[in-house]
């Protein structure tokens, strides 16, 4: 299973941007996708995920400005992030879990400007 990321870039504070994550399989028994964010010199945390049965999750900081959302024809996960802040900055990673494995994307840069 391999994962391509985009949709990063550098937008001002107040800002959106919409990543993308396109999985190399269908995602449609795919259970759990999520993206997580990785600041500089922090570890990496999660910032949102969805189930194959729509349920999601967000992290406190984002909850009300992001929204994840699922494709199943397009096999395909979004992150569309509105009102960004400049502690949204990051390295932004898609993440899947299926069967008893865990795969990555290459991550996609989100910069945020004061």
């Amino acid at each position: 299973v391999q994962l391509q990321a985009s949709g990063g870039g550098l937008v001002q504070t107040g800002g959106s941007l919409t990543l993308s994550c396109v999985v190399s399989r269908s995602i449609f028994s795919i259970n759990y996708m999520g993206w997580y964010r990785q600041a500089p010199g922090k570890q990496r945390d999660v910032v949102a995920f969805i189930t194959s049965g729509d349920f999601t999750n967000y992290m406190d900081s984002v909850k009300g400005r992001f929204t994840i959302s699922r494709d199943n024809a397009k096999n395909t996960v979004y992150l569309q992030m509105n009102s960004l802040k400049p502690e949204d900055t990051g390295v932004y990673y898609c993440n899947v879990r299926f069967r008893r494995d865990t795969y990555w994307g290459q991550g996609t840069q989100v910069t945020v400007s004061s």
